[in-house]
Formats: C-alpha cells, structure tokens, sequence
C-alpha cells in the first residue's frame, strides 16, 4: 500500500517545478499590483515568484508549522507580513489590491462562499486571480490524500463568480501534462508522485505544454486559471 502524504509534503516536492512556476506566474504577474493577500500561502514559494510586482504582500495561513517557516523565511523582508489564520480571520477592513489563491480553493469545502469572502476585501479596480487542478474526472487518491474536496472545470469555476466581480480570463494550462494526469488516473493510481516524475513533467512537458497552450486556445490543460476584476465603482 503506497504511503499517505502528510500535509504539506505536496508543498515540498512541487516547489522544485521551476518550469511550473515560471510558466503559470508570467501569465499572472500582469494583474498583480499594490497590496497583495494570498490565502493559503504554505512554504511562501510564490513570494519568491512574484513579490516584485507588488508593494506589500500578506502571506495568510492556517497551519501553525507553515506559518513558523514563513515568519522564519520572511523576517528580514519589511514588505511582507505573516498572518496565520483564514480569510474569515481577518479585520473586514483590510483591502487588497490582488488577491491570489494559487492551488488553495479545491481545499476548500465551501469555495462559493470563500470567493464571495475575498471579492467583499478586494479594491475597486483590484484582480482576484484562481489557479486550480482540472476535471473532476481525474480525481485520484492523491486529491483525496493532500485534502481536495474537487477538481474543476470551467462550468464549476465559472459557478463560483461572485455577483460584485466580473470574469476576465479562464483558461485551461498544461496540455501535455494533462496527458501524464491520465496515465496516472488509468494505470499508476500513485497517492504521491516521485521528485523523478515531477522533474520529468516539469522539464520535458511543461515546456511543451507552453508551445501547444496557446496554439489550442488554452482549451485543454490539467490546470484552470481564473481572473476576476472588480471594475471600478
């Protein structure tokens, strides 16, 4: 029996997909702007990627060793701030810029109403940005083992929109790794990829999938991306 994952072990072995990174975040970084909150922000990976868009960048988390790693890692840098807790944690008040959930919302068991939540602490004018992993169908034992309540496609995304922000973008990413999510739903069943996949993947795919991607109009992908603008009022 494969072993399960303990929470946070995802976090450690995707941190080492650079090509991942660098693909999804230049597609992003053009609606990142000012105060930025990103909500389950576990080992701060994407400070690294995109803090240079922004002016100050509050780092929310839930998950008391996480936030010990992010304060140790974000000490001596005065333009983030560390937060543990969730979006219902904070003062309604705060308001942001840009406000980033990047493979947090499947975690989430009520992702309407957390959306909702994050539209009522977004700035006028502000982008509300969405990364999750794709199709319902390829739902595996490692969803269920890192805690994913689903997986979605652009019907079930598009469900999410609150009423205050309007869709700017949907688009599927990662065509061709999408072709490695199915060999692993219809023959390996692993609740755990090896670094020597995610290296593959991240290597040889993911450059591919950056060719085809826009060749296919962004219409197949393992991976959606969403971006909501609140207009301004």
């Amino acid at each position: 029996m494969p072993a399960v994952p303990a929470p946070g072990d995802e976090l450690a072995i995707f941190a080492h997909a650079r090509h991942w990174k660098k693909y999804w975040s230049g597609i992003v970084s053009q609606y990142i702007h000012g105060d930025v909150l990103e909500v389950g922000a576990g080992i701060g990976s994407n400070v690294d990627l995109l803090l240079k868009t922004s002016q100050h960048w509050v780092c929310l988390e839930p998950d008391a060793n996480l936030v010990q790693q992010l304060r140790a890692k974000m000490e001596s840098d005065d333009r983030c701030e560390v937060v543990r807790g969730q979006l219902q944690d904070l003062d309604d008040s705060r308001q942001f810029d840009t406000i980033l959930y990047i493979d947090v919302l499947e975690h989430i068991e009520n992702d309407s109403a957390e959306v909702s939540e994050a539209a009522s602490h977004l700035r006028s004018g502000g982008a509300l940005i969405v990364l999750v992993p794709a199709h319902q169908w390829l739902f595996t034992p490692f969803d269920s083992a890192i805690g994913h309540f689903r997986r979605y496609d652009k019907a079930g995304l598009k469900a999410c929109s609150p009423p205050a922000l309007r869709l700017e973008r949907l688009l599927y990413l990662d065509s061709v790794g999408l072709c490695a999510s199915i060999g692993n739903k219809l023959v390996l069943g692993q609740s755990m990829p090896t670094y020597r996949q995610i290296m593959v993947w991240d290597k040889v795919m993911v450059p591919l999938s950056q060719w085809f991607d826009p060749i296919s109009r962004y219409s197949l992908g393992k991976s959606l991306l969403a971006v909501w603008r609140k207009d301004p009022s």
